[in-house]
């Protein structure tokens, strides 16, 4: 089989984005099912909810991914439903109220805030027939924190929902806290997220890119009125993260908030396809036909051709009032927000005071959300930020049996010659405390594997 991990991964989204049809491709690319359904046993959802076939959409065949929402996801809590004292689109109503649909096609999946003073109460009008239980994204957020998830896994989910979250809560004028998905949405979407962040961290890109995603215009129709097209939750998303939008030249919802939330967390820069060659491809089915295209969405597997230069933003800023116990959380927030790296540096500020720089590398596509991360995340009141230049070598992972098992290798490329190789350090941990010995034990036997592979 054609080795996929650590490449870069180009995705076109000419018809639109959703968290099914990504999925779809990333399994059609290469990526284990086992892999995507043991993500989905350790979260609770069950591999069986998930199910792969093969169609064909507009003359190309692909992978449609389809999700069973009967039953529950987890316990339940309960939550006050009382319908709003007014209509949602009346100007007038007190507190903030929204409805939105997470994704066109087979299911219907609504999120509900309605903040009235102190109180948030859980509106609905489900008139498509489902039983009226929501769960709090602070619920799933603990689900995805305690499962036994990979880090990567656990750290894109994270990132994904995160943005939906913040998208939702800005939108309603609301909290993240009182964000909650309904139950099918719930099920719907933990599958679509964690299913996709595993399958992403098992092909560890080196990097990912987008030229752009199809919005699509129009109105959509959802269980309280009337929406402008782009989805507003979409649109938010990819505000945040500076991703770039086309109208996509169709009436009718393209590019779904799920959808947008799962590329703005995984591209690194919002421009065309490196020079490079393409490895494998995948692709991934919609719901629905399409009048002019196919209704799919292709990831390429490519492996760049040399060393690359390009040009990426430093932005520090130095703190003298935040704990240390702060830092690794809020690193790993502005990882999240997609910086390329993180890392703290020890000064002495005025009057001898100890403190930090915190320093982070972003692009221009997620410079805007990593400096939205650090002055949430931090005690920051300001960031400086300096272009830099910085030549990069090509990028790929190679997979190495040993005596503890395989563990992936991530080998740096200039062209043919191969520069440097180093074990992926949470596959040697895990490797190491499944076998009790030291880290350093797996790590050598894993580059004497490769030295004999090679």
């Amino acid at each position: 089989m054609t080795e996929i991990r650590g490449l870069h991964l180009h995705i076109d989204c000419a018809s639109g984005a959703a968290g099914d049809m990504m999925l779809g491709a990333l399994i059609d690319l290469g990526v284990p099912v086992a892999v995507i359904g043991d993500a989905l046993d350790a979260v609770g959802a069950g591999r069986q909810r998930l199910n792969v076939a093969r169609v064909t959409k507009g003359g190309i065949a692909a992978a449609n991914v389809t999700v069973d929402t009967a039953g529950h996801l987890f316990e339940q809590h309960a939550h006050t439903h009382a319908p709003p004292k007014r209509a949602a689109t009346d100007p007038g109503a007190s507190g903030s109220f929204v409805a939105i649909k997470l994704r066109a096609g087979t299911v219907e999946r609504h999120i509900h805030v309605d903040e009235q003073g102190d109180k948030t109460t859980l509106v609905h009008d489900h008139a498509h027939g489902h039983s009226h239980e929501h769960t709090h994204y602070a619920d799933i957020r603990k689900r995805i924190e305690a499962a036994k998830l990979t880090d990567g896994t656990r750290r894109r989910a994270l990132a994904i929902f995160d943005l939906l979250a913040r998208a939702e809560a800005k939108l309603h004028g609301s909290t993240v806290e009182a964000v909650a998905f309904h139950e099918v949405g719930a099920i719907d979407s933990i599958v679509d997220v964690v299913a996709t962040a595993a399958a992403l961290d098992w092909l560890s890109p080196a990097s990912v890119t987008c030229a752009e995603v199809a919005m699509g215009h129009g109105t959509l129709k959802c269980a309280h009125g009337v929406l402008p097209v782009p989805a507003p939750a979409a649109l938010e998303v990819l505000r945040e993260a500076g991703g770039v939008m086309a109208d996509g030249g169709l009436p009718r919802e393209l590019c779904t908030p799920t959808g947008a939330a799962i590329l703005a967390a995984s591209v690194t820069a919002w421009t065309a396809a490196p020079s490079g060659r393409p490895v494998a491809i995948g692709w991934g089915a919609g719901d629905f036909d399409l009048p002019d295209r196919a209704n799919v969405l292709r990831v390429t597997a490519m492996e760049p051709a040399a060393a690359r230069a390009d040009i990426v933003w430093q932005i520090d800023a130095n703190l003298d009032d935040m704990s240390p116990e702060l830092c690794a959380p809020a690193a790993d927030a502005i990882f999240a927000a997609g910086a390329l790296d993180v890392w703290w540096t020890p000064i002495t500020m005025k009057k001898g005071r100890p403190a930090l720089t915190l320093s982070a590398l972003a692009d221009d596509a997620t410079r805007p959300a990593v400096i939205s991360a650090i002055l949430r995340e931090t005690t920051t009141i300001g960031v400086r930020y300096a272009q830099l230049q910085r030549t990069v070598l090509a990028r790929r992972t190679v997979e190495v049996a040993t005596r503890f098992g395989t563990i992936p290798v991530k080998v740096a490329l200039d062209g043919d010659a191969v520069r440097n190789a180093a074990p992926e350090y949470e596959a040697c941990a895990a490797a190491a405390k499944q076998f009790n010995v030291p880290v350093k034990t797996v790590f050598a036997a894993a580059i004497m594997a490769y030295e004999v592979q090679k």
